[in-house]
């Protein structure tokens, strides 16, 4: 996402002396920001895996039990539903999974799990989550309806919103009226929030395609049919799929990440396989991609001479997440008024993918996914002005700025979900 000017000179906080002069939400907050960074440095420190994240799991029920959620597992994750009289029931989720990457951020509070970290920021956003299921819990008097908290396993395999859902998310408690998730941004100071109205990430297929050919040795390639060949015709016929037969206005990426066959200079390998990611926004856009990489995969095979069909398995398509407009607009206005003008502005859609899209268009309920900034402005800044990337998400050196992320997270989730729920 790139950062919009007006967010350049991120919102400034400043803590006042007298708690009596800070509405009830901020100065709570304020007071709960040192027990939200213990949190956030023990999740860092105990990353888990998607679909091992049992103590990850278990701490965020805990807290919500203490703060009087009632608290069930499901598909692995976890929901906490706060009842407050008649109004709109609102879904807030978090991902409770961590990634194989080796950190390298030189924190104190680093990663003790051997190649595994927190390198999307899915602690920090347990930690906003907590915070925000605290302040709900506390000011009850300020909405009503009814509150779903959800942390979800496996967001990083795209299988934890289905996960839940196939396990009766919307069957065994209260149908959401709207949907809200956050996610912490390298490309935003802390203190500030972007949002896009419409597809703001995009649907993925991810996995292989294996191509046949007839091994043999390197000097006498003509008594073979060399299957490295053709998967370099394969991948370079797979990019006019995009070049030349989509609508240049429509937004796709397919990219072959690895290639992967042969395992010496002078033997001609009976087999390839190319690993590959398919991405786009809308749903007949990715159907026909998926149907171009099987004609043109075919094609060249069969150019080749190749003595089997290819063999194509890209699994399962993880629908786009799209923040409804009107609702993603409302909520944008609500945190304007909140966080100040300058701190909220329009982003761009991008082309990385996520499951909370399962619980959004897919399963008819309007959401927003809102991002929120994770770098120190003064950082932020000197970074800008020099021309010098910031780590990136799923990178091992990326790490939130501390207490501003969380700050800026909680304030955000909590007026988003105000905004949504029913008035007194």
């Amino acid at each position: 996402m790139l950062i919009h000017p007006r967010l350049l000179p991120a919102l400034a906080w400043t803590v006042l002396a007298s708690a009596q002069t800070v509405p009830p939400v901020r100065a709570d907050l304020e007071g709960m920001l040192p027990r939200l960074e213990t949190l956030y440095q023990d999740l860092h420190r105990h990353p888990e895996l998607s679909g091992h994240e049992t103590r990850t799991a278990a701490r965020m029920g805990e807290l919500l039990r203490q703060e009087g959620y009632e608290v069930a597992a499901v598909g692995g994750g976890v929901v906490g539903v706060l009842r407050n009289g008649t109004g709109p029931v609102v879904l807030l989720r978090t991902e409770l999974d961590a990634l194989p990457v080796v950190e390298n951020t030189g924190l104190p509070y680093a990663s003790e799990a051997k190649g595994v970290m927190h390198a999307c920021g899915h602690d920090a956003h347990m930690a906003v989550w907590a915070g925000t299921a605290s302040l709900l819990a506390r000011h009850r008097d300020q909405w009503r309806g009814t509150v779903l908290m959800v942390g979800q396993p496996s967001e990083e395999l795209g299988e934890g919103a289905k996960a839940m859902l196939r396990d009766g998310l919307l069957a065994r408690f209260p149908r959401p009226s709207f949907a809200i998730a956050l996610h912490d941004s390298p490309d935003l100071p802390t203190g500030s929030v972007g949002y896009v109205a419409g597809y703001t990430m995009a649907a993925v297929n991810s996995g292989s395609l294996t191509l046949y050919g007839r091994g043999g040795h390197g000097a006498r390639p003509e008594a073979a049919v060399d299957p490295v060949v053709l998967a370099a015709r394969t991948v370079l016929a797979l990019q006019t799929l995009v070049s030349r037969e989509k609508d240049p206005l429509e937004p796709a990426v397919l990219t072959v990440g690895a290639i992967n066959g042969g395992t010496k200079t002078n033997v001609i390998p009976d087999e390839v396989t190319l690993l590959m990611t398919v991405r786009s926004y809308d749903p007949k856009v990715q159907a026909r991609l998926l149907a171009g990489i099987a004609r043109v995969a075919k094609g060249e095979a069969l150019a080749a001479g190749a003595p089997r069909e290819p063999l194509l398995d890209l699994g399962e398509t993880m629908p786009a997440t799209w923040n409804d407009p009107d609702f993603t607009r409302r909520l944008a206005a609500r945190l304007a008024a909140e966080l100040g003008p300058d701190a909220v502005a329009p982003g761009r859609p991008d082309m990385v993918s996520e499951d909370f899209g399962e619980f959004g268009k897919a399963a008819g309920i309007p959401s927003a996914l809102l991002r929120f900034g994770a770098v120190d402005p003064a950082r932020f800044k000197a970074a800008k002005e020099a021309g010098t990337p910031l780590p990136s998400l799923h990178s091992a050196g990326f790490a939130p700025a501390m207490p501003g992320t969380l700050r800026t997270g909680v304030l955000a989730l909590t007026f988003s979900a105000l905004e949504a729920l029913g008035k007194p």
